[in-house]
């Protein structure tokens, strides 16, 4: 009798400890995407003449890990944080925190503040209007700012990228219209004196109603002596929605005094059109990206296109399978982007990669 009442006074430790455990982490998201596809890649054939090559890839694409939570204030305030990964699911490596890190409050009437690694508000502007966004046809292969993995690249920072050190300010939703702004220190990690300024301002303003969605975005990058003066861009993006019909449009300008590669070396415009049809479960995709010459240099010019279809198997997981190809200029190589298999599609200058990627995307 003795020893039932200790296992039941045990028994009911357990189950105390065990409710408060949940009730301490209760406020703790955990959230991701599983995709991985298998790519047929040729990197295509350089205007210096070195062949192309065929390649096979089992390649994860942007598949990630976060968690996230928040606390109630009081008075309409709640603290958020986020901490969110990319995982390679093809392979080994990788960082902890490597995506959108933040720690921040919220007000329900004066918006949000916070700080650590996030994405620009230039590239919240546009990015949902990119139909092929996070897979190897992502049209950050010529738009954004490219710096990787062309080595003709057309900025010096990222402009359309995820930045650390980063204090910003989102408004909250004000009858369709949301803007935010953010300050980001480039030169954190560099200890030199001639990069101890260099730092990026990034705003955006968008407006979203029923069937219309509109987005301006403006960035500017205030580089150290050694790499030039400064370098901007601005874009602007609308999408509309026609029924099952999903259209969606994007223009962009960039200019830089670049230092010692001259003025506006990588100054340059670039546009987007894309086009989305749904049937019931399933989804046709059609885009075009272009990005012009690059300053004063001739044949740096670049195009893509892309098609895709997707086939629902629940509201979180499809199958896809996805056509792209760049044609580069005979003094650029712009290369596919966002897979793990793309850092191997650049063969030089005016190399016409492509691929054939057929996959499969789990959300949860």
């Amino acid at each position: 009798m003795q020893m039932q009442k200790k296992l039941i006074v045990v028994a009911l430790a357990a189950a105390a400890f065990s409710t408060s455990a949940l009730a301490d982490t209760g406020n703790v998201s955990i959230y991701g995407k599983a995709d991985l596809s298998f790519d047929v890649i040729s990197t295509g054939s350089s205007a210096a003449g070195v062949a192309g090559a065929s390649k096979n890839n089992v390649s994860s694409n942007v598949s990630k890990l976060g968690f996230k939570g928040s606390e109630g204030l009081g008075d309409g305030l709640t603290a958020v944080w986020q901490i969110e990964q990319q995982i390679n699911m093809d392979e080994t490596g990788g960082n902890f925190g490597t995506r959108n890190t933040f720690l921040g409050l919220k007000s329900d009437s004066m918006g949000t503040v916070l700080m650590g690694r996030h994405d620009t508000p230039y590239k919240l502007a546009t990015r949902s209007l990119d139909i092929f966004g996070d897979s190897i046809a992502d049209n950050r292969a010529l738009l954004g700012g490219v710096t990787s993995p062309s080595t003709v690249d057309s900025a010096f920072a990222a402009f359309d990228g995820r930045q650390p050190n980063v204090l910003a300010y989102i408004t909250p939703n004000l009858n369709g219209f949301t803007g935010a702004i953010a300050y980001v220190n480039l030169a954190e990690a560099n200890t030199t004196s001639a990069q101890a300024k260099s730092n990026a301002l990034s705003l955006m303003g968008s407006y979203k109603a029923d069937a219309l969605y509109a987005a301006l975005g403006y960035e500017e990058h205030k580089l150290s002596s050694l790499l030039g003066t400064k370098e901007s861009a601005w874009k602007l993006g609308v999408g509309y929605d026609i029924d099952a019909l999903g259209l969606g449009f994007v223009y962009e300008k960039t200019d830089d005094n670049a230092g010692a590669l001259g003025a506006n070396a990588r100054g340059h415009n670039a546009y987007y059109l894309s086009g989305k049809y749904k049937m019931g479960m399933d989804a046709f995709k059609i885009a075009y990206g272009k990005a012009g010459q690059l300053g004063a240099t001739a044949n740096t010019d670049a195009n893509q296109f892309s098609l895709g279809y997707d086939h629902g198997l629940s509201k979180r997981t499809k199958l896809y399978a996805i056509y792209s190809r760049i044609n580069n200029g005979t003094a650029s190589n712009y290369g596919l982007s966002q897979s793990t298999a793309s850092a191997g599609t650049v063969n030089g200058v005016g190399a016409s990669p492509s691929v054939f990627s057929f996959g499969m995307q789990h959300n949860f």
